[in-house]
């Protein structure tokens, strides 16, 4: 058995990398194809944007995002009631020994990138980045 090394504020592994990865789009063509009995679920196109594992991969953090942003509590109530059939679905399609359990949050990416967008738009900013810098000449 390889012996793991893990230091503190070490990234994740490839493994934990491959395996969150495969975990996304296994669950992205899952909810795509409407595999869920649940209608609520079936009616939202809910994309998922990252996939973060556990060390031990045995907790899968998906971070999602309903289309558009809007119904974000709807959409994470009703990827919860469902987890259950969600890890099903997922197990099935993929190959590891074990399902890991599913968690879900809202990614908050586009929100970031947005705040991003608003700073660079005030004047202040703006002005401070369009001034020529002090040291050239």
């Amino acid at each position: 058995m390889a012996k793991h090394h893990h230091s503190e504020g070490a990234g994740p592994s490839q493994r934990q990398l491959r395996v969150g990865e495969l975990i996304r789009r296994t669950l992205s063509d899952v909810l795509l194809r409407g595999d869920i009995h649940d209608p609520d679920l079936n009616r939202m196109s809910i994309t998922v944007g990252e996939v973060r594992t556990s060390p031990d991969l045995k907790i899968a953090t998906a971070f999602v995002l309903p289309l558009g942003g809007q119904g974000a509590d709807e959409a994470l109530a009703a990827l919860r009631r469902n987890k259950a059939e969600l890890r099903r679905a997922v197990a099935k399609d993929m190959t590891l020994k074990f399902a890991p359990e599913l968690r879900f949050a809202i990614d908050d990416t586009f929100d970031r990138l947005d705040d991003t967008r608003r700073l660079f738009d005030r004047p202040d900013v703006k002005r401070d980045l369009d001034a020529p810098d002090d040291d050239e000449g």
